[in-house]
């Protein structure tokens, strides 16, 4: 009797021990799968992008000669682009300008041009992107429009392309006058900016000769197709020549949809 009570506390102690066991062991296994896969849930799964065709252009681009708004390359490129869109639109009744003005030793002193225009389209120096876009969604807030234009820095072209170009949405752009060099030609005191600003009141601000807003509107292997205020027809750049004027005006463009 007292070996045969021996035996079955013997084996209830064994079973206590290998389930204790199997529990331990049972919780390290289970944990670090859980936290595993709760941290590839947070990760949103990639899908491959669809190739982009070869070439492509928008087509019916209505190119709106640059004449009575001399300084207004932005403007015009801007109405061309809500024109591809459906829109018809005065668009410099939209523009805020800044004027500059000169103390009496010849300084210039006028605003950063991501926050505002420098001057107007009729004469003055130009607006960045960031300032463009808060115009042009003026003008979509006011049409009841669900569309937004909004800014971007240090998209490719080639990227802009395959993203928005080949599926029928234009950008804008800032490059150059005929893809020219660009150089400053006039610096001034920065007297406004807003949250969009690269500098601070006080700093200096450069503009460059030769800066051109243009509606990327295509492409093909060798060249990029624009809507081209300036010579009043689509234009027709090489593709690494229009990356460096690109780059040289900071790589700045808008996307409305």
């Amino acid at each position: 009797m007292k070996k045969r009570l021996l035996s079955i506390l013997i084996l209830g102690l064994t079973a206590v021990i290998i389930f204790t066991g199997c529990s331990f062991g049972g919780e390290n296994s289970t944990e670090t799968p859980t936290e595993t896969a709760v941290e590839q849930q947070t990760e949103a799964p990639t899908e491959p992008e669809e190739p982009a065709p070869p070439e492509y252009i928008i087509e019916d681009v209505e190119v709106i000669p640059q004449k009575d708004l001399k300084a207004g390359c932005e403007t015009y490129a801007c109405t061309m682009l809500l024109k591809i869109l459906g829109f018809d639109l005065n668009a410099d009744n939209y523009v805020e300008v800044q004027w500059p003005y000169w103390d009496e030793n010849g300084n210039m002193y006028a605003a950063d041009m991501y926050s505002a225009s420098v001057g107007s389209p009729y004469s003055g120096w130009g607006v960045y992107a960031p300032a463009m876009a808060r115009f042009m969604n003026h003008y979509l807030s006011d049409q009841k429009s669900k569309l937004k234009a909004t800014s971007y820095e240090n998209i490719p072209l080639d990227e802009l392309c395959r993203k928005y170009v080949c599926k029928g949405i234009p950008v804008m752009i800032w490059a150059t006058t005929a893809m020219l060099e660009p150089f400053v030609k006039d610096t001034w005191t920065v007297n406004y900016v807003d949250e969009n600003a690269k500098t601070k009141i006080g700093d200096s601000f450069s503009w460059w000769e030769h800066e051109h807003c243009l509606v990327l509107i295509g492409y093909d292997e060798e060249d990029y197709y624009f809507a081209d205020s300036f010579s009043e027809t689509v234009s027709v750049f090489e593709k690494e020549l229009c990356q460096t004027r690109y780059e040289q005006m900071f790589s700045q463009c808008i996307v409305v949809q």
